[in-house]
């Protein structure tokens, strides 16, 4: 492993500007620079580069890192081999160092990517062991390269296999990773501790930076769930993520288009075929995160659901997650294959030409939309385009797209054999509903919980870590731990850059939500000269008061009114009474 202090200590000596100006020619935008992001299409530059933070972010598709996250990202790098590039270009070795450096938001070492790591490596070398499983693979018509290219591998039957990988299995943090499952028997007082994935061709689900998050297991023979997922844990969310994406970012900025895909073994058979531009959900339906974060990186996104009523019934709730967060520019279809068949045994039997011209010959949008209501009506009669136009309206009701709004209604009204006027009046444009709406003052981009705020404003502006007093921010949750976390790391490197930063939280239980804080809309406003975050801190340290003294203002009360409050705490209440009535208090 490569000790966490070299990563600190290079990235204090490169300049990222230098690092990406090799790559991708910057221009000077004020205090940062600027360019058309590499990584996703576009003609107005959107892609920045901030000095002082050592870091760029693509406000276009949300890519986001630091020096070693971009030659990640650019040039297809592991994480060791951006950080060997990158020390190469100034001339310095590498230290590596046997074990694992431990990490914030665990409680021991190793962190919990370390031991996803090691999980992954155990599965790999089991898979090299298990003729079933590599003739389960064959038989799906995968090759050695393939299977290394996902890094696939297989957990073997058994209950406590994962024993032999972690000493400390029995113990807490294990549990952590989703890799072992707890159970209490009837009759026995402890709990007893078993592996999650057993006898399973194992998939493992990667970050955008290529750490591993989570795992899917799909059964070999008989046995059910046919496939098996992770849980939810600190480093891995469903609603935010898909499998393949990793593998599939640089196929998708090429073809400018992103297959969606339900399955595993979908992608990686595509792949297979040369197909390398599919991602699958993880075991849930489709969310708006999964879509904004597919259209951030190409503007055609084409669903593949298999052609049998659950396949359709997935592309319906599809489309209901789409409709809000289109736009105009970018184009969402559905692609339904024969019934009898998925991508897997599609592209299999009738090869990558035939499945590609499926893909060309899928469904807009609006087309399946309009084709799946009037499917449910009689079209020939009043009352059933009546019918008709009763389930389009709350759905077109949510597109706002200017242009394909405009398009859908007229289309409607065709459908409907009504005027536009008609359809205008009945399912009102949304920039109609804004005219006749009373002005307003509209919520600051980013606006939520305090925490969140507090958090995207400390990445934004590290110095304000010192001025965010320490109990004010004891909350218990996830957001709030990463906040304690990175206010104490800022406080004791005040010197060190939001790019340091970065790699210092780079596979830790905080990972995922400190990400989150750079994607926010608040995070892009704080960079702004005339934003003022220390005022902005300052507010939301008042409220954070304000709401502690509420609530402690409640629990003061229900002792009253139970007869329990001792005379200290009648006291304290009046004194916080007479504090919100700006009158003092009686002696």
């Amino acid at each position: 492993m490569i000790p966490q202090d070299f990563i600190q200590s290079l990235l204090g000596r490169v300049d990222i500007v230098d690092v990406i100006d090799r790559h991708v020619k910057l221009k000077k935008a004020g205090a940062n620079f600027q360019a058309c992001c590499p990584f996703h299409n576009e003609k107005t530059p959107s892609f920045s580069v901030s000095p002082t933070k050592q870091f760029y972010h693509c406000f276009g598709c949300g890519a986001h890192g630091n020096a070693i996250g971009f030659l990640m990202e650019y040039s297809g790098l592991a994480y060791p081999e951006a950080i060997r590039s990158l020390a190469e270009s100034v001339g310095v070795p590498v230290p590596e160092t046997r074990g694992r450096p431990e990490k914030p938001g665990s409680a021991e070492a190793p962190g919990l990517a370390a031991r996803m790591m090691d999980a992954l490596t155990y599965y790999r070398a089991e898979l090299k062991k298990s003729k079933v499983a590599i003739d389960y693979l064959k038989g799906r018509g995968l090759s050695g390269e393939i299977a290394a290219r996902y890094g696939l591998g297989f957990a073997p039957d058994g209950w406590q296999n994962l024993e032999a990988v972690f000493p400390d299995y029995a113990t807490a943090p294990l549990k952590d990773t989703g890799l072992v499952i707890d159970t209490e028997a009837e009759g026995e007082k402890k709990s007893r501790r078993y592996d999650r994935f057993r006898n399973r061709v194992m998939f493992p689900i990667l970050d955008a930076r290529g750490n591993v998050i989570g795992f899917g297991g799909r059964v070999i023979g008989e046995g059910e769930p046919k496939y098996l997922n992770s849980p939810e844990t600190p480093l891995f969310e469903k609603g935010r993520e898909l499998y393949g994406l990793y593998q599939a970012r640089r196929a998708i900025r090429d073809a400018n288009q992103v297959l969606v895909v339900e399955g595993y073994m979908d992608v990686v058979a595509l792949a297979q075929s040369g197909v390398e531009n599919a991602v699958a959900t993880l075991g849930t339906a489709t969310t708006p995160m999964h879509l904004t974060k597919l259209m951030r990186l190409a503007d055609n996104v084409v669903f593949s659901f298999d052609g049998d009523n659950a396949g359709r019934k997935a592309a319906w709730r599809a489309l209901e997650i789409s409709l809000p967060v289109l736009a105009d520019g970018k184009a969402v279809s559905f692609l339904f294959l024969p019934s009898q068949d998925d991508p897997d045994s599609f592209v299999r039997r009738e090869g990558k030409p035939a499945f590609l011209k499926a893909v060309a010959d899928a469904k807009p949008v609006s087309q399946f939309l309009f084709a799946e209501l009037a499917s449910r009506v009689d079209m020939t009669n009043e009352e059933g385009r009546a019918r008709f136009l009763a389930q389009a309206r709350p759905l077109v009701a949510q597109i706002e797209a200017p242009a394909l709004s405009a398009m859908l209604r007229r289309r409607l009204a065709e459908l409907a054999r009504l005027s536009p006027e008609e359809i205008e009046a009945l399912i009102p444009s949304r920039v109609a509903v804004a005219r006749r709406a009373t002005p307003q003052r509209m919520a600051r981009p980013g606006a939520g919980r305090l925490e969140k705020k507090l958090l995207t404003l400390v990445a934004a502006s590290p110095e304000v870590a010192r001025d965010i007093p320490d109990e004010l921010i004891e909350e218990d949750g996830q957001e709030w731990q990463a906040l304690r976390e990175l206010v104490a790391f800022f406080r004791e490197h005040p010197d060190r850059t939001w790019a340091q930063a970065s790699a210092y939280f780079e596979g830790s239980g905080h990972s995922v939500v400190v990400d989150a804080a750079i994607e926010d809309p608040l995070f892009k406003e704080a960079e702004s000269p005339d934003f003022n975050v220390k005022g902005e801190v300052a507010d939301l340290l008042d409220r954070l008061r304000e709401d502690r003294r509420s609530r402690r203002g409640d629990e003061l009360a229900r002792l009253m009114g139970d007869g329990t409050a001792t005379p200290q705490d009648i006291a304290e209440y009046r004194d916080l009474q007479s504090a919100k009535s700006g009158t003092p208090s009686p002696e």
